[in-house]
């Protein structure tokens, strides 16, 4: 239950909302039980900054791999879909990630896909992404489209942040 009187002025007054990993699913359907869904449309189109990890990534896209059903990992469809792809996280540390991205883009139940190494995040402006950057060395983001009914993978190099 949210516990502000007025969810809605209290996110438009933020510079950034921050969602971390979870169930995206379960996030999914307790934002529209609340209709945050609606909210953070209209924050995202008033210029606060959208972010997360891991569940705070796939959100905003309009689909992605999840493990929120339990093993094995499964599309999600019914993203927040401000970002018109799909997003596929934890892409070098979770085995199933990459080839189930592969095959979903392939037979057309994810669109094109933007997917991240661990440790790296990609910047959009507006719908169109812009930049990777990554706190990793060797860290990396991918495209992933369909080409005659096969997956295409394009390794995108992120910006190295420097060490602190």
């Amino acid at each position: 239950m949210p516990n502000l009187a007025d969810i809605e002025a209290h996110l438009l007054s933020q510079d950034v909302v921050w969602v971390h990993g979870g169930s995206v699913v379960n996030l999914l359907a307790v934002w529209r039980a609340h209709r945050l869904d609606e909210i953070l449309r209209r924050a995202w189109q008033a210029g606060v900054v959208l972010a997360g990890i891991s569940a705070g990534s796939i959100c905003w896209h309009q689909s992605g791999t999840t493990d929120s059903f339990g093993l094995p990992l499964r599309p999600v469809t019914n993203g927040l879909g401000f970002l018109p792809y799909g997003n596929g996280v934890h892409y070098d540390v979770e085995a199933g990630r990459r080839p189930l991205v592969h095959q979903l883009v392939a037979e057309g139940s994810l669109p094109t896909t933007y997917c991240t190494d661990d440790g790296v995040g990609l910047l959009y402006r507006g719908t169109d992404m812009v930049e990777a950057i990554s706190e990793r060395a060797g860290a990396g983001a991918y495209l992933v489209s369909r080409s005659e009914g096969r997956a295409i993978e394009e390794r995108i190099e992120p910006r190295l942040l420097p060490a602190s």
